[in-house]
């Protein structure tokens, strides 16, 4: 069995080399296992030092020109060779105990593909209300977060990879694709829950809760709104 975890990063100089870090060191479980693991780092035109401290963690640096985080992901997994993918944002920190439920999962079987639920690195009103909503209903719903999806890389294929249409919310896409693949394997599509994966909070350091607000109501009154890059301001103007 072969892991490929893979990051897409986009001037990511200031988080990346603690993420990776913490990815490497909770990689060990899967080499414990006598599996193999590869981390792969795909540098989405980044203009800071992402790559230079990607391929000093040991990463394999792969460049993707179009600054597009589905198009970043893909670029990555195309580069995989892994029999199974996890894709780890570069702002969050898994634990060796989100890895075992990892491993725990693939040996069953019965996983198709699955994510898991997340806790903000600080806390703040409302960050705490909005980790609960969306942990809720990532699992009632089986919808997987962009910060942490494993998959069986030919599923993965299969399907098509993240859809390079989409500027956000192609984790949302992916979902809806899986789950219709689950019911017709009858294999699960499953939301980790005992060890929450880590990520940044700093977007609602660096946004206000209006600029929030605004990005909803755009992709509510219209969904083309999520294929525009100048409509997701949040995940491109460069803030970090």
């Amino acid at each position: 069995m072969k892991i490929s975890i893979v990051v897409p990063a986009f001037n990511e100089e200031r988080l990346l080399g603690q993420s990776l870090v913490q990815m490497k060191s909770a990689a060990g479980v899967f080499v414990r296992q006598g599996w193999e693991a590869e981390l792969i780092v795909c540098d989405n035109n980044s203009t800071d030092g992402t790559a230079e401290i990607a391929r000093a963690a040991g990463a394999l640096v792969v460049f993707e020109p179009v600054n597009q985080i589905a198009r970043a992901r893909n670029r990555g997994a195309a580069a995989a060779t892994g029999d199974w993918l996890i894709f780890v944002d570069a702002d969050s920190y898994p634990s060796a105990g989100l890895f075992e439920e990892v491993v725990e999962q693939i040996q069953s079987g019965r996983c198709l593909a699955g994510g898991t639920t997340v806790r903000m690195d600080e806390k703040h009103w409302v960050a705490e209300f909005i980790t609960r909503l969306w942990n809720y209903s990532s699992r009632m719903g089986s919808w997987l977060a962009g910060s942490f999806i494993f998959v069986e890389a030919a599923t993965f294929r299969e399907l098509g990879g993240f859809n390079d249409e989409l500027f956000a919310a192609e984790e949302l896409d992916l979902s809806r694709r899986l789950k219709q693949r689950s019911r017709e394997t009858g294999k699960e599509l499953v939301i980790l829950h005992r060890h929450p994966l880590v990520t940044s909070a700093r977007k609602l350091r660096l946004y206000t809760l209006w600029d929030h607000l605004k990005l909803l109501a755009r992709v509510l009154l219209n969904r083309r709104a999520l294929t525009r890059r100048e409509s997701c301001t949040l995940w491109y103007d460069g803030r970090r």
